[in-house]
């Protein structure tokens, strides 16, 4: 066996399990926060029951697994694609960095588009442009990320519209606690689908790696191991709890009704769990975000705080390229020699570690994610208390 191949490989699992660890916390804000926002859910029950249905989730499907391993990068004659492990690891490394930082800053930015920039920037470095397929970053990537907020918006504000207007059901005596119990199901329905798009990218980084590697063969699925570390790693991530970007997208979007935030986890299940059987790695936050917008619009008199909704949509811009810079520049040092590869891991590692002590400076938890002394333009911040907001 080849220490000289195998090391990179050990490594890029690795990193991509901690990847999709990141992605547990930083995404668990997509599932829970409107239930722990309105009270429905106490926030350690609702990262429990996101968890198991995140790990259920990762074994219903493999079609967007699929799609990372064979629809992003070009592939030769025998279906390999002309990138190398220590690139798939710097891409990796760009995606990690951009989570935790987001996540520290509480803003729910993508990790899907943090993952496929990271490995098509290390891919153009390491390789060129016609080492990716641009065809593909288009009708896979970047269309999906255009549509799917105006959709998953558009049927929550319909929904909510509906529900206020129409029914009436918000204005009667028990309604608001028979909306709560609703939301169980609806939150339980996003974690569902969020277990069957997002952890199916790690199993797709981890089968391009093996199969890059020639331990896998080109086209075949992942391998069972593959999918239960994947499933496990999101699990834990989220049981965790992501309560930074928790607090801004329940708490700072808009404030969220029970019946807006079973009109929000609703069409953002549906829309999520539709693109899951269409192979569409879709971005679980753009979508979830998108709905919570399109459940303040259609409540009548509910404000939706654009501030935020335009730094929001600021991350989501600059995350791809943010990401591809990232992972470009760990490719071009990794690429070049053992010791660069080590110095990625180096460097990669402390600024994790940074990050993570950061964030204990002023940390959001189980108990005060539903504060409501923070303002809605103090992203990222925890700014005053509410004695002194008063004050």
């Amino acid at each position: 066996m080849d220490l000289a191949v195998l090391i990179p490989v050990l490594l890029v699992v690795a990193l991509s399990f901690f990847f999709d660890f990141t992605n547990g916390f930083h995404d668990t804000a997509n599932a829970m926060a409107t239930s722990v926002a309105t009270g429905a859910l106490k926030p350690k029950v609702a990262v429990l029951i996101s968890a198991v249905l995140n790990l259920v989730g990762a074994f219903l499907s493999t079609a967007v697994a699929k799609t990372v391993s064979e629809g992003i990068l070009a592939q030769d004659s025998q279906g390999l694609p002309d990138i190398t492990v220590p690139m798939i690891f710097a891409g990796l490394m760009g995606a990690v960095l951009w989570n935790l930082l987001t996540w520290w800053l509480g803003l729910p930015s993508s990790s899907t588009h943090a993952l496929f920039g990271g490995l098509i920037g290390a891919a153009v470095i390491g390789a060129g442009f016609g080492a990716v397929e641009w065809g593909g970053v288009v009708s896979k990537i970047v269309l999906p990320a255009l549509l799917s907020p105006f959709i998953a918006g558009s049927v929550a504000l319909v929904a909510t519209y509906l529900v206020y207007r129409v029914t009436r059901m918000a204005t009667v005596a028990g309604s608001t606690t028979a909306f709560r119990h609703g939301q169980t199901v609806s939150a339980s329905l996003v974690s569902l689908a969020h277990g069957t798009n997002d952890a199916q990218k790690t199993m797709g980084v981890i089968t391009l790696t093996l199969i890059v590697a020639g331990y896998q063969e080109a086209g075949t699925a992942p391998q069972f191991w593959v999918i239960l570390g994947a499933g496990l790693a999101i699990a834990l991530g989220t049981y965790l709890g992501g309560w930074r970007i928790m607090r801004t997208v329940g708490k700072r979007i808009t404030d969220v009704k029970p019946p807006q935030g079973f009109a929000a986890e609703t069409s953002a299940a549906s829309t999520i769990l539709i693109s899951s059987t269409l192979g569409f790695p879709l971005s679980t936050t753009q979508v979830t975000s998108g709905a919570v917008v399109g459940s303040g619009l259609g409540k009548r008199l509910a404000s939706v705080h654009w501030n935020v909704v335009a730094r929001i949509a600021f991350a989501w811009i600059v995350t791809l390229p943010a990401a591809a810079l990232v992972g470009g520049l760990a490719a071009w040092a990794a690429n070049a020699s053992t010791i660069g590869l080590i110095a990625v891991l180096v460097v990669g590692l402390g600024a994790c570690v940074g990050l993570f002590l950061l964030a204990r400076r002023k940390p959001v938890s189980a108990e005060n994610v539903n504060e409501e002394s923070l303002d809605a333009d103090h992203v990222g911040r925890e700014g005053k208390n509410t004695q002194e907001a008063r004050a």
